[in-house]
Formats: C-alpha cells, structure tokens, sequence
C-alpha cells in the first residue's frame, strides 16, 4: 500500500509542476508593460523590444498618411515626453488630433512600432458643447404632448 501511495505523490508532484512550468512560461510570454509615454521615454533604451501597451494623446497636427495606402506615422505625447508611433491598418473613426490612444507594440530607436489591430482611440467621456458649458444628460426626460405619449422627433 505504501508503494501505491508512493507512486500518487509522485504523480501529483510532477503533474504540479508541469502545470507550473507551463503557466508561468504562458504569462511570461503574454505579458505587457502599460505605460503613458512620459513613463518609457526618458529611460527608452531600457524599454527597447519589450511588449509595452502605451498610453498618450495624439499630438495636433503631426497625423501622416503614406499615399494609397494603410500607412500611418503620428506623435504622441503624455506630459513632456513625446514618441513617434508607425502604423499599418485601418484606424478608428476616433483617431484624430488629440485624442486620447492606446497603442500595443514594441519600443525601438525607430519609434513605436505599433502591432497589427494596436490602435485603440478612446471616445471622449463628456460631451461639452461650443459654448463650453457641460450639461447633465443623465437626468434627461424627452418631452411629452398633452396625452403623455412621446413628442414625435424627441431623441431620449
């Protein structure tokens, strides 16, 4: 009985750490540094082909797109610090000048090679009007005609 006791032990221990071989050279392969750009730049060498998730705003006017193609070179800034990104693909409808990004790919002396599909342009999250005054439009109730059925044309 000792012997069959014996060889379960064994078993188990080895199938543990097979199991945890396997996972931890699973999230070692898949892991991701998330970064805003003015926390990589000053030390950039030190970053160089690591996955790096990189958070900043595209900065006005530096959006450049190669001619008949999906080619596309932009900065983009977080505090001081600015980082030239390359990207091949289709874009969001959201990027633009100015707003707010989310790129996935690899630091190099180059600039930031974005990875397929790495753009992520955020929405913004309050609509302000020109007037520059926000409105709450949580509390909105769409107006009602006398009968108490919705006014025709009333967006809720």
């Amino acid at each position: 009985m000792a012997k069959k006791a014996t060889r379960v032990v064994i078993s188990g221990v080895v199938l543990a750490g097979a199991f945890g071989l396997l996972l931890a050279t699973t999230l070692r392969e898949a892991a991701e540094y998330s970064k805003d750009v003015d926390q990589v730049m000053p030390t950039a060498s030190e970053w160089y082909d690591k996955p790096l998730q990189l958070h900043g705003f595209i900065v006005e006017e530096s959006i450049m797109k190669r001619p008949n193609t999906l080619d596309y070179r932009f900065k983009v800034k977080h505090g001081e610090a600015v980082v030239l990104a390359n990207y091949s693909g289709v874009v969001p409808d959201t990027f633009k000048d100015g707003a707010e990004v989310i790129l996935k790919g690899r630091l190099d002396s180059d600039g930031f090679n974005v990875a397929p599909n790495g753009v992520v342009a955020k929405c913004p999250s309050k609509y302000v009007p020109q007037d520059g005054v926000a409105r709450d439009t949580a509390s909105y109730v769409p107006p009602k005609s006398l009968s108490g059925a919705p006014v025709a044309g009333a967006t809720q």
